[in-house]
């Protein structure tokens, strides 16, 4: 679920991380970027912070645009982030034992889906847990390791509505999550307050 970082887009941002199961921060390494994202007002801290009040437990961190640090690909700006962030992540909830730190960038491609030769000094992410411990380099190693939330399919259904919207040809779509019990075309579902009955004609799944 791409999630908007801009703070014009914040009710966007709610929307998208309520739904998810972990959250991926990317903070800009650039000088001044990062400072911007980390202040009183920024949106790094309000986005962590939102993240972990909507029930999102687990935490990738992402440092980006490390192409862009003096000099690039600096291991000294990397550990003052991922310092920095550590720190106030820690005051929200999080236990940044288990937060993976991945220095990235974006553009180049560097620590996402294979480990960079930039960036030599990085001997990788450790998360530790109480399920155990994970190690691994890149980005989608962190992704990789994320644990799946148990999903009570045996308890009663239960779909907190998001949004409904009407769409010309289809008719009246409700959206939201499942949180408990199961889903699936055919069934007969009551919507609350309203106490009204329907049939589910169809599931999808849009991000």
């Amino acid at each position: 679920i791409d999630a908007p970082g801009h703070r014009d887009f914040i009710k966007n941002m709610i929307t998208g991380t309520s739904q998810a199961d972990c959250a991926v921060l990317i903070v800009a390494a650039g000088t001044g970027e990062f400072e911007a994202g980390i202040s009183k007002n920024g949106q790094t801290r309000e986005h962590a912070l939102l993240a972990f009040t909507l029930g999102v437990k687990q935490l990738i961190v992402g440092v980006n645009k490390m192409d862009s640090t003096e000099p690039p690909y600096s291991e000294a700006r990397f550990e003052e982030i991922k310092k920095e962030v550590s720190s106030y992540i820690k005051k929200i909830g999080y236990n940044p034992a288990a937060v993976a730190f991945v220095p990235i960038s974006g553009w180049h491609g560097d620590n996402m889906l294979e480990v960079s030769s930039k960036m030599s000094w990085f001997k990788g992410w450790v998360v530790e847990r109480k399920e155990g411990k994970v190690e691994g380099k890149c980005l989608i190693e962190a992704l990789d390791a994320i644990l799946p939330p148990t999903r009570p399919t045996d308890k009663a259904l239960r779909l907190p509505l998001q949004d409904v919207y009407k769409i010309g040809g289809i008719g009246t779509v409700p959206v939201g999550r499942v949180e408990t019990g199961v889903l699936k075309p055919g069934m007969v579902v009551t919507f609350a307050p309203a106490g009204l009955t329907t049939e589910v004609k169809s599931v999808e799944m849009h991000h």
